[in-house]
């Protein structure tokens, strides 16, 4: 790893030393020369230019020591605050491959996985049965079959499934545990696409249609061991948490009176967010977050003379998102009348979120960092929409065609989401250790885009 050689008034450019901090936790500002101008930015030891040259952009890299200290942060913070069992669950919808999959357990930590894909990308990377757990709003014939067939726990989402479920775990030899998912009214702080837990939410059951499911896993001797809830995504204040805690622990001591039955796990979900731009720093503080949970849990539990349950959370993009970073080419630089557009060779195949949610991103170029930052730009996809923009009014150098464009925080649901949109094929992802990058996804090809298609015979 180059040592930094930025003269000191480069390095106090509160601008870029704040969107340096939205990248994951290796990055470094390197130069081979004693000029800001040539200072360009490496990350696990890797120069971003030298990867770009092997592998070609756009591309996707993650860094594993960053990963490796959020998965240690939320394991920490448990043993701290929580006095029970507890286990941290990697929500595969934020992004799945099979080396992440083998990533999660280096940290014993479980993998949340939606339907049959997920479930068979998590089992091809060595993901054991005994930490694979199934959600799903409207599971498939295929998805049930995939869960009971792989899965150590599925979460009911409702009563049909539960019915749709009932003669595949009759007819298991090994059934997996359920949990049920309860809707608990209340939601987080969020972007309303991104709310789960409000009364009109699509997720979950009420209190009372999770009352009529216990009954109906104990009339016919299913393993049910847990109750999850999960409100939303991406929220910053775990305020709101305590509420729909209060209502489910209601719901658990009126079941413990009523059929006898508690939950030997809880689940409230996860959702934690992270710092997209500098505006957003500090990071939001998961061990607010997990002390916040945890406390409930415990003196909701004491005040109701319940049994403390194993405690699950299931943090997605708080474990990966900061560790993941996308690098751009920019294929031209246009002035239009009231903007200065940058285009660069990926966008909105490979990060929906903007489009999706409005969402807020930073970018700093990879070279070239000790310039004066004097330009406003709009960073602009090659795609036919017009909402095709990654970030909207940013504060950059002159920066020029060809040039090497880093957008950081870019772990968590890119990836997972991307299309193949106007032809776009998907970009190359690399792993990042210890100074040495490695593919783990490599770039789709043409062939790839036809692999799928068949001719109409006859010809037309």
């Amino acid at each position: 790893m180059h040592e930094s050689v930025i003269p000191p008034s480069f390095m106090a450019s509160l601008l870029v030393e704040r969107r340096l901090a939205l990248f994951p936790r290796t990055v470094t500002v390197a130069s081979s020369a004693l000029t800001a101008n040539s200072a360009e930015l490496t990350i696990g030891g890797c120069s971003l230019h030298a990867l770009a040259a092997a592998y070609g952009t756009p591309f996707y890299c993650f860094d594993a020591a960053t990963l490796d200290a959020a998965a240690q942060a939320y394991q920490r913070a448990l043993a701290r605050h929580y006095p029970g069992e507890a286990a941290v669950t990697y929500a595969g919808k934020a992004y799945l491959s099979r080396a992440i999959g083998q990533w999660t357990q280096r940290h014993d930590l479980w993998v949340d996985c939606t339907g049959a894909g997920e479930i068979g990308i998590a089992v091809a990377g060595g993901v054991p049965r005994a930490r694979i757990l199934v959600h799903g709003v409207n599971k498939s014939d295929a998805d049930l079959d995939a869960a009971v067939a792989h899965a150590a726990v599925i979460v009911v989402d409702n009563l049909a499934e539960l019915h749709r479920l009932t003669p595949r775990l009759q007819a298991s030899a090994t059934p997996p545990a359920l949990w049920l998912r309860v809707r608990p009214g209340v939601a987080v702080d969020t972007h309303a696409y991104r709310q789960t837990g409000q009364e009109d939410s699509k997720f979950g059951m009420s209190p009372l249609e999770v009352m009529a499911a216990v009954r109906h896993c104990l009339q016919h001797g299913f393993l049910l061991s847990g109750l999850h809830f999960h409100q939303g995504s991406h929220f910053h204040d775990p305020a709101p948490i305590g509420p729909a805690l209060e209502i489910v622990l209601d719901l658990v001591a009126e079941l413990a009176a009523t059929t006898g039955w508690q939950p030997h796990a809880l689940s409230p979900g996860g959702g934690w967010g992270v710092a997209y731009h500098e505006d957003d720093l500090p990071q939001p503080d998961l061990e607010d977050y997990v002390r916040f949970v945890a406390h409930a849990v415990v003196e909701g539990c004491r005040q109701r003379g319940l049994a403390l349950p194993a405690l699950h959370l299931e943090p997605g993009r708080s474990l990966i998102a900061r560790g993941g970073v996308a690098v751009y080419t920019v294929g031209a630089a246009k002035q239009t009348s009231a903007r200065r557009w940058l285009f660069i060779d990926g966008g909105m195949a490979d990060n929906p979120r903007p489009a999706l949610y409005g969402a807020r991103y930073s970018a700093l170029p990879v070279a070239g960092l000790g310039r004066e930052f004097t330009d406003r730009v709009w960073i602009a996809g090659p795609f036919c929409e017009s909402g095709d923009i990654l970030i909207e009014n940013l504060l950059m150098p002159d920066v020029q065609a060809q040039e090497l464009l880093a957008i950081p925080v870019s772990g968590a649901y890119h990836l997972a989401m991307q299309s193949n949109y106007n032809g776009a094929r998907k970009p190359a992802v690399l792993w990042l250790e210890q100074g040495q990058a490695q593919l783990i996804q490599r770039r789709e090809t043409l062939a790839d885009l036809l692999a799928r298609d068949a001719e109409l015979t006859p010809p037309i």
